[in-house]
C-alpha cells in the first residue's frame, strides 16, 4: 500500500500560444495526457487563468514518490513530450511539490 505522505505533485505551468489552441488541446487529450499516465503519473487537476498575472494554464500530475516522478522527467519519451508542448506554449515551466489537498500553484 502507498504510503499518502510520500506522494508528490508534478506542477506544469504555462501560457497557451495565441492560435494554437485547437491543436494544443488535441495534443493534451489524445497525446500528452495518455502518454503521462502512461509512465505511472495521475492527471489530478487542470486550472485555467481568466485574469490575472499568472500562468494561464496549470495542470498538475500525481507520482507515488519523488523518485518515480524523477524517472518519467529523466526519460526520453518526458523529453519528447515536453517538446512537442513546447510547441504550443509559452512561458512553461514545471516543479515538483508535496501533495496536498485543495489548488496548488
Amino acid at each position: 500500500m502507498t504510503d499518502p505522505s510520500r506522494l508528490v505533485k508534478l506542477v506544469l505551468s504555462f501560457d497557451i500560444r495565441p492560435g494554437t489552441q485547437q491543436v494544443y488541446y488535441q495534443f493534451m487529450i489524445s497525446q500528452f495526457v495518455p502518454a503521462v499516465q502512461g509512465m505511472g503519473l495521475q492527471m489530478s487537476d487542470a486550472w485555467h487563468t481568466v485574469h490575472g498575472d499568472c500562468p494561464g494554464r496549470v495542470t498538475g500530475f500525481v507520482g507515488l514518490d519523488l523518485a518515480a516522478v524523477q524517472k518519467v522527467l529523466n526519460g526520453t519519451e518526458w523529453r519528447e513530450l515536453e517538446t512537442r508542448l513546447e510547441e504550443y506554449v509559452t512561458n512553461y515551466s514545471w516543479r515538483i511539490i508535496p501533495l496536498r489537498d485543495g489548488f496548488q500553484l
